[in-house]
């Protein structure tokens, strides 16, 4: 009989230890362990050939100092055909990188590679590699989206040895791996999908990018709790990390880059999905107000910045008596405790009274609004929710509240107000600092200054 081993390693460090804890002593992650079982004969081999391999995964050959100013690479960019997903990955995708794409299951995950697998195929030869699904059921997918290449090829294999193995003959200029939870090397003694095969799985991945310059990208699961599946050195061994965000009930689907050794982080990708897959929504705040209701309480308009784009979204306030002792608040699209922080500084500055009514506040179109710009916005929803007063639909309003109630500056109001004139927006309210930096005011708009919460208070009478 082979005896087995059991071990206990932490997906947060990798930290192991033979019995299971609570509380990870090497990074403090909470209920972080994963058991894995080897067998007992092979343990210290296969812990030793990971360590081997992890290292030789990264040793790109002996190298000399050199200066910096004679080491500045022009890094190959070549387009995916979807205009959004290059400007989050921060113009194009860069030959030798590895990107990591995770997301819910059925967000479309799987879609929007082949679509950008297909575009890159017109001018690239590139491998998918499915470890969940059959090369039927991609071609099916491939047929509905319209999907035909001459230099698209697929591979059905969960072992990444052979994986390369069939690389090497085909040299292919892009590798996608669909998911690299799937994938396993076969001298690893633990389960595929445990911590250590997705570890040494993606390291093997990882040194064909750095070394043949074939560019790679990643499919990754999500937890329970939203973060990527597997351990946390796989999001520092990538050279990208990008999250597929969305409600799955709505066809709204947001891209955003949690890290990218390319370009910035801060740009966001909008699709929308539909029959034909899924389709770049270049003009996001213009749909996003598509279907916005008119004269009625509760809603007012806000400009956030997501990177260098400006976006225009609606939030929705609404404020309902209760008869139970503890009123309920609930947020969507936003953060719970900044709609809790708004709704104690009305309370207490401008003395609306907020605990005899259950308060549900929502962003429109399933996106998620994290930039303390959109207080003032939130506050006028609120306001006119819980007195009935409709803002005016011609008026948008953007700025930071404190909790003393001051209205303070926010960041690149020109852009905001440029985008907020386009739409057709002809009252902006902003902090009194920005209007009087402010250089320039379309024609048609006019600037109201606010400089603390009493002042949104006259906006909303017509």
């Amino acid at each position: 009989m082979i005896k087995k081993k059991t071990i206990y390693v932490c997906k947060s460090c990798d930290y192991q230890t033979s019995q299971w804890l609570g509380k990870c002593p090497s990074c403090g992650a909470w209920n972080s362990f994963e058991e894995e079982t080897y067998d007992d004969d092979k343990a210290a081999a296969a812990d030793k050939k990971s360590v081997r391999r992890t290292l030789l995964a990264r040793d790109f050959g002996e190298s000399e100092p050199m200066l910096l100013s004679e080491n500045v690479p022009d890094y190959l960019r070549s387009s995916t055909g979807m205009g959004e997903f290059d400007r989050v990955l921060g113009g194009g995708l860069v030959s030798g990188s590895v990107v990591l794409l995770s997301g819910e299951p059925g967000i479309g995950k799987s879609t929007l590679l082949l679509q950008i697998c297909h575009s890159l195929s017109q001018t690239k030869k590139v491998l998918y590699v499915s470890g969940e699904e059959s090369a039927a059921q991609i071609a099916m997918r491939a047929k509905r989206l319209g999907v035909r290449s001459e230099s698209l090829w697929v591979l059905t294999e969960t072992d990444a040895s052979k994986v390369l193995e069939k690389a090497d003959k085909l040299s292919p200029d892009v590798i996608v791996v669909d998911s690299i939870q799937t994938m396993y090397h076969s001298e690893s003694a633990t389960i595929p999908g445990s911590i250590t095969q997705i570890r040494e799985s993606s390291a093997m991945f990882i040194n064909r990018a750095k070394t043949d310059g074939t560019a790679v990208l990643l499919v990754g699961h999500v937890n329970k709790e939203g973060g990527i599946a597997g351990p946390k050195i796989l999001e520092h061994m990538v050279d990208t990390v990008l999250y597929f965000e969305g409600e799955r009930r709505q066809n709204f689907r947001l891209i955003r880059a949690m890290k990218n050794r390319f370009g910035s982080t801060n740009e966001i990708g909008v699709f929308e999905m539909t029959d034909k897959g899924l389709r770049e929504v270049e003009n996001p705040s213009e749909m996003l107000l598509s279907d916005r209701p008119k004269n009625v309480p509760g809603n007012c308009a806000v400009c956030v910045m997501e990177g260098t784009r400006p976006l225009i979204a609606e939030i929705q306030a609404l404020t309902s008596p209760t008869v139970f002792p503890s009123p309920r608040r609930m947020s969507t699209g936003i953060d719970y405790g900044r709609v809790s922080l708004i709704i104690a500084v009305i309370e207490k500055r401008l003395g609306l009274a907020f605990q005899a009514h259950d308060v549900y506040v929502n962003v429109i179109g399933g996106i998620k609004i994290d930039e303390t710009a959109s207080d003032a916005a939130m506050a006028m929803a609120l306001i006119s929710s819980v007195r009935e007063l409709a803002v005016p639909d011609d008026l948008i309003a953007f700025g930071e509240i404190g909790l003393s109630g001051e209205v303070r500056t926010v960041s690149r109001v020109e852009q905001r107000v440029a985008e907020a004139a386009r739409l057709g927006f002809t009252r902006i309210a902003i902090p009194r600092r920005c209007a009087e930096r402010l250089d320039k005011i379309p024609d048609g708009v006019k600037i109201f200054p606010i400089n603390t919460v009493f002042d949104l208070l006259p906006l909303m009478a017509k």
